[in-house]
């Protein structure tokens, strides 16, 4: 069939022609979205789950759903190391500039922003050279006083509230949208709690909505523990089988192409209903089908090209990421993993069988397992366990070795 006209998108955080399977969580936004507006008590939002289950995509479209409200919004990816200042003062200096045609006194956009400017220049440390120094882009004074204190926990807490009040001039709100939340160090961790624990209290109209890997709520109450009920958790998982068929079936029906039941089947079975990888096979699929109905035999012929595709885009490249010690030690966990499969996931393995298996004192392996955490390539879901965040992961080290 014409390539051209091949409707899949195994991009990352890119936009599937079909976003099957998700309509729950876009109608639970849509409420969070009416009942701040209306000035109604909510959670900010944190959305967690594996690798490749369309965490960024679902993200970059709930942000849609905000500005079709008029919200104004900002996102950011958060990065190990990274302080929070500079990608927040960014983030909010977009979201007020989308609200600040609606505002009728230009002169209390003007004092925020002098008080985010404020916020923003405490990136700069006291010993950096003139040169080196971060300038946020904002043209009014910075505002001392507010903000500006150099804890980030009392800055945060500051700002938000100052731009939560802006959005209550113009009836709106504002949406902060954090993607790779994980990573985000304990310091500011802690802080983005506290801010959206003063907003809930004020019932402000600004909210967090956060994705991360799985391990996500353990890192938000490791720093504030109230934070179990401070958020709604919602995890993304993986399509079920209906779901699956829409995301390939609804593209293909706008092209005129049809598949048969049983390659619908084996696209189930080859993809684990992970969207990423729906998206991989169906795109593979389609440049080796001759023409519609697309049949089982066409999937196994392409299927090759997928997992060649995913070998080296997918997962290899997160391995070369990995050092030697690193990669041995997820070696040991595909090997204990494929024991107990679960439900098509490489099951969580208990770090203390990972040292019998590596002939190791777990005390040794602790920065091998500490350094992949900090990669994103494994989480701790439970004390005492590791597990992969990318799925079909142990599968692949098992068949490179």
């Amino acid at each position: 069939m014409d390539p051209v006209r091949n409707p899949y998108a195994p991009g990352a955080g890119q936009r599937p022609p079909e976003l099957a399977g998700r309509d729950r969580e876009l109608q639970v936004f849509d409420v969070v979205l009416e009942r701040v507006a209306r000035g109604r008590p909510e959670r900010s939002l944190m959305l967690t789950g594996l690798r490749g289950v369309g965490k960024t995509v679902l993200l970059n479209t709930l942000r849609s759903q905000a500005i079709g409200r008029l919200w104004g919004t900002g996102k950011i990816e958060a990065r190990p190391d990274q302080s929070l200042r500079r990608p927040v003062s960014a983030a909010l200096h977009m979201a007020v500039r989308e609200l600040a045609p609606h505002h009728r006194a230009p002169d209390r956009i003007d004092d925020f922003l002098g008080v985010l400017k404020a916020f923003a220049l405490r990136a700069n440390s006291a010993n950096a050279k003139l040169r080196d120094r971060w300038q946020p882009g904002i043209d009014v004074p910075a505002r001392a006083g507010r903000a500006d204190s150099g804890d980030i926990e009392i800055d945060l807490v500051e700002l938000f509230s100052d731009a939560a009040s802006v959005a209550t001039d113009v009836g709106t709100g504002i949406a902060l949208f954090i993607d790779e939340m994980q990573d985000l160090g304990p310091e500011d961790i802690s802080a983005l709690c506290a801010a959206c624990h003063e907003l809930s209290q004020l019932g402000a109209p600004l909210i967090v909505v956060g994705a991360g890997l799985p391990h996500l709520p353990a890192v938000l109450s490791a720093a504030k523990s109230y934070s179990e009920r401070l958020f709604r958790y919602q995890r993304i998982d993986r399509l079920d089988r209906l779901s699956a068929d829409q995301a390939l079936g609804a593209p293909a029906s706008r092209e005129e192409v049809e598949y048969e039941q049983k390659a619908l089947d084996l696209l189930y079975e080859k993809s684990g209903g992970y969207p990423y990888f729906v998206q991989a096979y169906g795109k593979a699929t389609w440049d080796h089908a001759p023409r519609s109905p697309v049949t089982a035999e066409d999937v196994r012929v392409a299927a090759p090209e997928a997992e060649a595709e995913l070998a080296v885009g997918f997962f290899g490249s997160r391995y070369e990421r990995a050092t030697p010690a690193e990669r041995e030690y997820m070696r040991a966990m595909a090997a204990l993993s494929a024991s107990e499969p679960t439900d098509d996931m490489d099951a969580a393995v208990p770090t203390a069988e990972i040292a019998k298996q590596l002939e190791r004192k777990p005390a040794s392996l602790s920065p091998a397992r500490d350094a992949l955490i900090k990669k994103g390539l494994i989480y701790s879901g439970e004390r005492g366990t590791v597990a992969f965040t990318v799925p079909h992961f142990g599968r692949y080290l098992r068949t490179v070795g």
